[in-house]
């Protein structure tokens, strides 16, 4: 049997659950995730228990501090960049599931659509208002609903963007409103200087920037304390370590939320070289690490996390959700599904504990395999690192 048959999958997920013991040695960052988490009584019938995840973490630091649920929901894939998913009531059904799981933070963006993505946050999440957030993105250029290609962060534009977002998402103010690319063509302080004025007008409360780089975060911070910066980051990227932007925000007391943390979800073990992703719908169509070549190479990556997994009883998903969360206490990963068995499988990540050998083990084990294929094509890559 290969060790991909072998790897305890997603969809096995729930029916081995309640059998799965949690009792491992501690890690210090995870676990301050983990002393929060709702106790585990026994489970009768052999079914298992509903996950409710009661632990937080928190983003940013004096004025600009936001406490939020340990993991995050992206709602991107709902209905965009995703190829299928399910009708809109659906995904409103799992948004509330979530909810009720102890998720409080919510990503959306204008351009996931373009606009629809924020007009389901909002229909789905409208009723618990004050309970939750849901943080949004701006920058990205949108036309009568259709995305140009390029970025407009001038002071006019955000405000305009604001303004619909708030209508879309059905609140009064932004939880928090990230830059989602830079603008070359509009001085990062003036970018800061409008959101201050929105917090001040009560109209965004936080501020965050997407995939930037140390300089760009110190220029941005210094006008307007920045939240979070959202980037991606797992296993199989690690650019953040190296490029000084973890240690900024380390420095500077801001946090970080990556997104994408399975790799478009290719880390938790669905995807292979015969997945069919759809043209009209799915940019992976478009990344040189998703042809099929590429995914039968990186996948002995996802053999690492199974059989790694096998022995600790954790799912490849959990694994890398896992690793990030005991990074840094300021990491908020927000993985992002259709499934509420996926859902309740990345929430139980918060279950386990490993020590900080065994994830210098598995890192070290993943580190070891060469990655095949770059994350972007040249031009997505040129909208990143300023």
């Amino acid at each position: 049997m290969s060790d991909r048959e072998k790897g305890l999958s997603r969809r096995s997920f729930l029916k081995t659950a309640a059998t799965v013991g949690a009792a491992l040695t501690v890690s210090p960052a995870l676990n301050k995730v983990q002393a929060a988490a709702s106790d585990s009584k026994p489970v009768s019938k052999g079914k298992a228990k509903a996950v409710n995840i009661t632990a937080r973490r928190t983003l940013g630091s004096g004025k600009a501090t936001f406490e939020v649920s340990a993991l995050g929901f992206g709602v991107m894939g709902m209905t965009y960049n995703r190829s299928y998913h399910p009708d809109k009531a659906q995904c409103i059904r799992l948004l509330h599931d979530a909810v009720d799981r102890g998720v409080t933070l919510f990503d959306t963006a204008i351009i996931y659509g373009p606009l629809n993505n924020e007009l389901l946050a909002g229909e789905a999440l409208e009723e618990f208002r004050g309970k939750v957030n849901v943080t949004t993105k701006f920058g990205h250029e949108v036309i009568n609903g259709k995305a140009t290609g390029r970025q407009d962060s001038r002071p006019a534009t955000i405000r305009r963007y604001c303004e619909e977002s708030l209508k879309r998402l059905r609140l009064d103010a932004i939880p928090m409103f990230y830059q989602h690319r830079f603008d070359p063509n509009t001085p990062v302080e003036d970018v800061a200087g409008t959101i201050s004025d929105l917090i001040k007008e009560g109209k965004v409360l936080h501020w965050g920037m997407c995939e930037v780089s140390a300089a760009t975060i110190r220029k941005a911070h210094a006008a307007c304390p920045l939240t979070a910066i959202q980037s991606e980051y797992h296993l199989m990227h690690r650019e953040v370590e190296k490029n000084g932007v973890l240690d900024v925000c380390r420095e500077l007391g801001i946090g970080f939320v990556p997104y994408s943390p399975m790799n478009r979800g290719f880390l938790g073990g669905d995807l292979n070289e015969y997945t069919e992703f759809d043209p009209n719908n799915d940019n992976r169509t478009t990344l040189p690490r998703f042809t099929p070549e590429a995914m039968r190479a990186n996948y002995r990556i996802v053999n690492v996390l199974q059989r790694f997994g096998r022995e600790r009883g954790m799912t490849a998903a959990q694994l890398s959700l896992g690793w990030l969360l005991q990074k840094e206490p300021w990491i908020v990963p927000i993985p992002g599904t259709t499934k509420l068995s996926h859902l309740e499988e990345n929430l139980r990540t918060l279950d386990f504990t490993l020590s900080a050998e065994e994830w210098k083990q598995l890192e070290d084990s993943v580190a070891a395999i060469p990655i095949t294929g770059d994350r972007y094509n040249a031009e997505q890559q040129k909208q990143v690192g300023f």
